[in-house]
């Protein structure tokens, strides 16, 4: 898929660490050896990406309310809550895909509105909840958009764009669907090749609005698995948004838990922050927390359903209808 042709424009806080001389990577474009932004802002001694004072609105609705976050560096947030409670809405303001109505998003100590477009995508990549692709495009020219952020007027397609591309895609497991149009996908293979462009981004800040979309249980694994690796490994930082509580504590280095309203509920190590207390506030589901028997990590088992007793037999035996334990009438 060699390209000749040239790209254009087409409850407990846990700050995270400052990164200066030592950035390599990905991660190296946001210092230099002196420790200045390449951007001239002073070094970063907080987290790269945070909020203070955020409050999110869809025209007169307000989803986040007066919210201040961190995402420490080189970690593996997620970010949990019920429905509607504004975990995708935050991430589109981390992004700067949303105007806050007030507050404000910082990236490597300015304000993340002080940026170029370009600017930003050079250094996170959103995977979005949903992407509609041009109509007809192939596999391997919308991976190839993710390296829009690195072309210019007078900078060509090159060798180093054709590698991050390649290796996207294999990451990815989608690089024998490169000359295939993206029409003619599944969803979980779409998601997949998406995934792939935002990696060919090659930032080292990547936020990841449901990843596991469409997948099946073992491609979800499969990404849950990369992204592991590219925060372990490579020292990205990588935050998602996820449904699954119990994939939430197996991957997460750091958890957001939010709550409808827009608030957060708690936030630190999954290992602390996730209680039966806790799910059963802000979700309203009671359960145990054990012990993942695999990683160690908490496990979230929902309390059993109360067992369902006929009409008949509870009027032959006169005895109760249901179980004294259990979360429900069945």
């Amino acid at each position: 898929m060699t390209r000749k042709t040239t790209r254009t424009a087409g409850t407990s806080r846990t700050a995270g660490t400052s990164r200066t001389s030592d950035a390599t990577g990905p991660g190296a474009d946001w210092a230099t050896a002196e420790g200045t932004h390449m951007n001239g802002t002073p070094p970063v001694r907080g987290a790269r990406l945070r909020a203070e004072d955020l409050t999110l609105s869809y025209e007169q609705r307000t989803v986040v309310s007066s919210l201040g976050v961190e995402i420490p560096d080189r970690s593996f947030t997620v970010i949990i809550g019920p429905n509607a409670c504004g975990k995708s809405t935050l991430l589109k303001a981390l992004a700067r895909m949303l105007k806050p109505r007030s507050g404000q998003v910082y990236l490597d100590g300015a304000g993340i509105a002080s940026y170029r477009s370009r600017e930003v995508a050079r250094r996170l990549g959103l995977l979005p909840q949903s992407s509609t692709a041009p109509g007809g495009i192939t596999v391997g020219d919308l991976v190839a958009r993710g390296r829009y952020p690195h072309q210019g007027m007078l900078k060509q397609w090159s060798a180093d764009d054709e590698t991050a591309v390649l290796d996207a895609m294999r990451q990815t497991g989608v690089l024998d669907l490169a000359d295939r149009p993206v029409d003619d996908l599944s969803g979980g293979q779409r998601q997949r090749v998406w995934l792939s462009m935002v990696l060919a981004q090659q930032t080292s800040i990547l936020l990841l609005d449901e990843p596991t979309t469409f997948l099946d249980i073992a491609h979800q694994v499969e990404v849950l698995d990369l992204c592991a690796d590219l925060h372990a490994r490579k020292g990205h930082t990588v935050v998602a948004v996820l449904h699954d509580l119990n994939q939430a504590c197996r991957y997460a280095t750091h958890l957001i838990v939010m709550r409808p309203g827009g608030t957060i509920a708690a936030e630190g190590d999954p290992a602390t922050v996730m209680t039966a207390e806790l799910v059963e506030d802000v979700f309203g589901l009671p359960c145990r927390i054990i012990s993942d028997p695999e990683t160690g990590t908490p496990l979230m088992v929902p309390a059993a359903p109360r067992r369902y007793v006929p009409e008949d037999v509870r009027a032959g035996s006169g005895g109760p209808a249901m179980a004294e334990t259990g979360r429900g009438v069945r």
